[in-house]
């Protein structure tokens, strides 16, 4: 396997981490350095050390680092972030004169100023052809608006999480990942939307922490209503915890008859996992045991709208 010298290298705080050939330089994590990209030459900080990785994980061309960061590249770095805000300032007048509807999020000045990127969210397409030539008469370069969504727009403002802590995704988090309703079905979690959905109003990225324990876990444990048997007879499945490997059921003390309803005793029975057998399609026609999708015609509109990116 054909091995390459890399160094990460990231623009941004929880930034995704690009691969850079560093050369006969020796940095280490934290360094500042210049680097060429496709917008030009950026200002970044090291991730990591100096390390081999394969080929194929390298996204080609692979290019070199220019120079580790002097002062007067730190001083110019830090003066183009003192410039976002009277930037901003400017851009949201110009948006209020066109009478746009647009949010606008974040502005980004390339290194070499070159280039001014303002990002914004709204809910369809924008003509924004106009406020482009305001803007490029305004700052005398080229000026790029780049629509995101509304889990990039956390990512970029921050705040702070149910959990009482700052957002995964502006803290640490480099890229987001695929998050379903079926994982929060594995967990038992409600689904009720403003429990399993973040600040952004998408479905938590935490989410996915746990997902594949919980799936583990999850496999052979009996659904709510199955039947099952167990030392002390047949028994319905009232309530499961998944941690625990238990589940809570009640004695069938006599089946269901055309003449009579299903009588079950008045108290509750504890049982491990291993210490029970389903019985399949004994109640109700079952779904594979590890199929966990969701019926979309069923769901209320808040866990529909959840869904959707």
């Amino acid at each position: 396997m054909t091995m390459v010298k890399v160094v990460g290298v990231c623009f941004k705080r929880a930034g995704k981490v690009y691969y850079f050939e560093p050369g006969d330089l020796e940095f280490k994590c934290g360094d500042k350095v210049i680097v060429e990209t496709a917008r030009g030459m950026e200002f970044g900080t090291v991730k990591g050390c100096v390390r081999e990785v394969p080929f194929s994980e390298v996204v080609a061309p692979l290019k070199k680092v220019v120079r580790a960061a002097t002062e007067k590249d730190e001083r110019q770095h830090s003066d183009n972030l003192k410039k976002k805000e009277k930037a901003l300032s400017m851009c949201q007048e110009k948006i209020d004169k066109h009478q746009l509807e647009m949010k606008l999020i974040d502005v980004e000045y390339t290194f070499d100023n070159a280039k001014v990127i303002f990002y914004f969210t709204a809910d369809g397409r924008i003509d924004f052809r106009e406020l482009v030539k305001d803007l490029a008469g305004v700052f005398k370069t080229r000026i790029e608006l780049r629509q995101i969504g509304v889990r990039d727009e956390a990512k970029m403002l921050g705040g702070i999480g149910a959990c009482g802590r700052s957002l995964c995704c502006h803290s640490w988090l480099p890229d987001f990942e695929p998050v379903s309703i079926k994982m929060a079905k594995v967990q038992n979690l409600s689904l009720n939307p403003t429990k399993i959905s973040g600040t952004c109003g998408r479905l938590m990225c935490c989410l996915k922490y746990e997902n594949e324990t919980y799936q583990g876990l999850r496999k052979g444990m009996p659904d709510v209503g199955d039947k099952v048997t167990t030392q002390d007879g047949l028994a319905l499945v009232i309530d499961s915890n998944i941690l625990m490997s238990q589940i809570k059921t009640r004695l069938v003390l006599e089946e269901r008859t055309p003449d009579s309803p299903e009588k079950l005793s008045t108290e509750f029975y504890f049982y491990k996992k291993d210490e029970i057998k389903r019985i399949i399609g004994k109640k109700r026609k079952r779904a594979k045991e590890d199929d966990f999708d969701v019926q979309m015609d069923v769901l209320p509109d808040e866990i529909k709208n959840l869904l959707k990116e």
